[in-house]
């Protein structure tokens, strides 16, 4: 029932690649970088534990709890890789809490999944927070247990020790590089911004714990993560700004922006889905919410090169730079052919299916199912008829009216002519 906009793959797409870009940057110049960084150890030390807890608080103000777990998390790694992991991993004690942290924070990173994306407050987060701490209470009491024990045989025979590629045993860089790729695929497919912090705190964490050997590698892979979600937060706040969050696509606030930039010729487009409050309420709203996001999404796949902003409730705003009403209509035209002849299968959300393969199957077999089809009504003024943006939206709106007025499912033009 749903396209979607080629926008979101593309934002979906740098949401992996910038940290994975940086990560594999690092990657190549560790030896150069660790003559780079002596003069600024110090410094370079100190800029997680700055970091880290202004993007807890700022995860806090956005109501972003993942991330604000996910700092959490990485500052008190931090603070155990430089309290307690700064001795030779010859030594037992060492050894042990290097094993038992590499192991457990990628699993509690990738935990975090199922989560509620609430508050570091909330209760669920709460009772998180005291799951980890029991979790340090008995790595604790683990290390204590077998620091007199040698180890060093069921380190190299039953973990399958990686010498000198790395410290950490080959089962455990599996199973970090397994949740890494999870975190990834779930960038890919969802595009939320909890996501990719939660891929960022595990791909920088692998790299650290992996390379371990090396001098300041927890210090600038902490840094670079620290850094990266703090640009996380800074672009969420962004999106819950500008950015619809139930169609993806820019709301009225990015709208009111745009109006404020403009050149001496543009032209606005008005849409309205015909009859939606009717349609929601024999549906249900969240298929009406589902009819929302297949209208932005064709709006947004059409290579019109215009600008798709949601105005509010089911009406949406077009936006054409540099051209004027008649350079326009046909691709109005088109996005109304092309929305009323989109056929939608509507099942009961209790029958939907669980994956996309079930449901692709169901769609290529679903003729006993109903299918309706929802059109809209366009209206659409340019700058050669008012002087002022917000006057041309006024007219596009009105133009709008007419189009439902004449029978809907139509695009109708407010012409220089015309006086309003």
């Amino acid at each position: 029932m749903q396209l979607v906009p080629f926008s979101i793959f593309r934002h979906a797409f740098v949401r992996f690649s910038l940290p994975s870009l940086l990560a594999f940057a690092a990657l190549l110049c560790l030896q150069p970088l660790q003559h780079a960084l002596v003069s600024y150890e110090e410094l370079l030390q100190l800029l997680p534990y700055t970091l880290l807890p202004i993007a807890i608080i700022l995860g806090q103000l956005f109501n972003q709890g993942r991330t604000s777990v996910a700092a959490l998390l990485m500052l008190i790694a931090y603070y155990i890789i430089q309290s307690e992991l700064q001795s030779p991993l010859a030594v037992n004690q060492t050894m042990l809490t290097y094993t038992l942290l590499a192991f457990l924070l990628p699993l509690n990173i990738l935990n975090l999944h199922l989560t509620q994306n609430r508050r570091i407050f909330s209760r669920s987060n709460i009772t998180y927070i005291g799951f980890i701490v029991s979790q340090l209470a008995w790595g604790m009491l683990v290390v204590q247990h077998f620091k007199d024990v040698n180890l060093s045989t069921l380190w190299e025979s039953n973990f399958f020790n990686t010498q000198p590629f790395s410290p950490l045993p080959v089962v455990i860089i599996s199973i970090s590089a397994l949740a890494c790729a999870v975190q990834a695929s779930t960038v890919l497919k969802r595009n939320q911004s909890d996501d990719q912090a939660l891929f960022i705190c595990t791909l920088f964490t692998g790299i650290t714990f992996i390379f371990f050997q090396y001098p300041l590698i927890s210090s600038t892979a902490f840094s670079i993560a620290s850094i990266l979600l703090l640009l996380n937060l800074i672009t969420c706040s962004h999106e819950l700004a500008y950015i619809d969050q139930l169609t993806s696509i820019a709301g009225r606030r990015a709208l009111e922006t745009e109006l404020k930039h403009l050149g001496r010729s543009y032209t606005i487009a008005m849409l309205d889905i015909d009859h939606f409050k009717k349609f929601n309420d024999t549906y249900g709203h969240q298929t009406g919410d589902n009819v929302l996001q297949l209208v932005a999404s064709i709006l947004s796949n059409h290579h019109s090169g215009a600008k798709v902003f949601r105005y509010g409730g089911e009406e949406f705003t077009i936006l054409f730079k540099g051209k004027e009403v008649s350079e326009c209509l046909e691709t109005l035209e088109s996005l109304r052919q092309e929305i009323a002849n989109y056929p939608l299968i509507l099942r009961l959300h209790s029958e939907r299916p669980k994956d996309n393969v079930a449901g692709m199957e169901n769609r290529q077999t679903s003729v006993d199912k109903k299918q309706v089809r929802i059109t809209v009504s366009i209206g659409v003024a340019d700058s050669y008829l008012e002087p002022k943006p917000q006057l041309v939206l006024k007219a596009a709106d009105k133009a709008l009216y007419d189009a439902k007025a004449s029978g809907r499912n139509q695009v109708s033009a407010r012409h220089k002519k015309t006086r309003l």
